[in-house]
């Protein structure tokens, strides 16, 4: 047996040598001849096996080799050493690029067609960032997404119906197409989200927007970043977050960010500095931990700045939601130090001291600010 898996691109259906075809059931529409509907890669290999063809097709939506499901149905074929040809097609990507009159080479392309996707650290990556959706409120659903954290500004466009008949494209801000519905066959392209250039650890503290909410200073700050070893895809959270200083820095150098702060002028300064500072994947939960830690996503990395008295409590969550996860304490008491070294395993202290410059006439004099103990450790 042979069989061929083509990639359809979008519009008709290719002339095809096949003695049997398998695809999504809207494909198989122009095909006269003998045909079976069925889309996962299991069930299309048992059809094929059954079919008692030797010459076989099996199409697919786009192209083969963008999110599609000849993915999954190639190694099946292999493990049943049967033939396999692959023809490409045209992908929505193209399409909708050729349609705008731009090149789509540095757009970073993501799926959120029955998968998770994060599309704000998507449109943080400094390029224009293409989405595979589907159904009526896919675009909307992710601009809504994008909304949430402040950026209803943002300029999209979605692709309704690409190469077939009742072929739309529209162009508005993300806030617009959150409120709107589309065709069941779209996609959405949204532009750069704006953020300011990448740099090391440790933001000035006057670069931020203060009010009377302690704010964990610039050293300190650099200190703890280190301490999580924070990646680009790393899940963040910033329990007891203040002014938002940690969690801005989280957001810059890491991946998405929650930050946990129950106070609400600390919650407008958070809203504050993540707009100053581009720093979109910061998502804003107003609450007390731990009960605003419930439904959170689970971390690899989590600061906690203040706890209200409920540290053991707040790391039980923690634990619940990801053992693993390198945990970070702020303490200027004895009783949180104590405490937090009873919880966490294998527990590391590092106290910093800082002192800072400050003219007097023509003298420089240092003054020391309160020192700060950083508990660092696991939870199993």
């Amino acid at each position: 047996m042979k069989v061929t898996l083509v990639g359809t691109g979008y519009g008709s259906v290719p002339k095809l040598q096949a003695d049997y075809v398998v695809g999504a059931a809207r494909l198989l529409e122009g095909y006269p001849g003998r045909k079976d509907a069925a889309s996962k890669a299991e069930d299309i290999l048992r059809l094929l096996l059954s079919s008692g063809c030797e010459n076989c097709a099996v199409l697919y939506s786009g192209d083969t080799g963008f999110y599609s499901g000849a993915r999954a149905l190639l190694p099946l074929l292999k493990g049943q050493n049967i033939e396999a040809e692959v023809v490409p097609g045209l992908s929505s990507v193209q399409v909708l690029a050729a349609r705008l009159g731009r090149s789509w080479q540095d757009w970073t392309l993501c799926s959120a067609h029955g998968t998770a996707c994060d599309p704000v650290a998507a449109v943080c990556r400094g390029n224009p960032a293409f989405f595979l959706t589907g159904g009526p409120d896919g675009p909307a659903g992710l601009c809504r997404e994008l909304v949430r954290v402040g950026l209803g500004g943002l300029a999209v466009t979605v692709g309704e119906n690409l190469g077939f008949a009742g072929e739309e494209i529209s162009q508005m801000t993300a806030a617009q197409c959150a409120e709107r519905t589309f065709a069941s066959l779209n996609v959405l392209l949204c532009e750069p989200a704006p953020v300011l250039p990448r740099r090391t650890p440790g933001i000035p503290d006057g670069e931020f927007v203060r009010g009377r909410v302690p704010m964990t200073k610039q050293e300190v700050r650099a200190v703890i970043l280190s301490k999580l070893a924070v990646g680009p895809e790393d899940l963040c959270w910033d329990v007891g977050a203040g002014t938002g200083s940690v969690s801005v820095e989280l957001a810059l150098q890491g991946g998405a960010v929650w930050s946990v702060e129950r106070d609400s002028a600390a919650c407008a300064l958070i809203r504050a500095n993540r707009e100053r500072f581009g720093a979109w994947k910061l998502r804003l939960v107003q609450g007390s931990a731990p009960a605003a830690l419930d439904g959170l996503p689970a971390p690899d990395a989590v600061f906690i700045g203040g706890s209200g008295g409920e540290l053991p409590e707040i790391l039980e969550a923690v634990r619940q939601a990801n053992p693993k996860a390198r945990v970070c304490v702020s303490a200027i008491s004895l009783e949180t130090i104590h405490t937090a070294m009873e919880e966490l395993k294998n527990p590391e202290v590092a106290q910093i001291s800082v002192s800072r410059s400050k003219t007097a006439g023509e003298l420089h004099l240092l003054l020391t600010q309160n020192p700060v103990f950083l508990i660092t450790g696991a939870l199993s």
